[in-house]
């Protein structure tokens, strides 16, 4: 299912829900814009967010994008790594409600 090519079929959405997708392109431009967060520490961000949510397409948009923002391979490792950890941690917290 999973194909980089879909990601061309964004125009087909803007078309059927142009003011959505408007919308929508506005919010994610302005929320990875360089602010207070510098670009590429938001593109870190936006990488760690994706390994937790597992979609490859956001994965491969914001590896390309944290390269080009200046994130070393080290960085995206310990991103990564960041993101295992909170991922864990939502399980062992979780566990919490199964326990007396």
């Amino acid at each position: 299912m999973y194909d980089m090519k879909n990601v061309k079929k964004l125009g087909k959405l803007g078309e059927l829900a142009p003011d959505a997708m408007r919308a929508f392109a506005a919010f994610d431009k302005a929320a990875l814009a360089d602010g207070a967060i510098p670009v590429k520490y938001k593109e870190l961000i936006a990488l760690a967010v994706a390994m937790t949510t597992q979609c490859p397409y956001c994965l491969e948009i914001h590896v390309g994008n944290a390269k080009k923002a200046g994130a070393s391979e080290k960085e995206i490792a310990e991103a990564a790594f960041v993101a295992a950890a909170l991922r864990a941690g939502a399980a062992v917290t979780h566990a919490t409600h199964l326990v007396e």
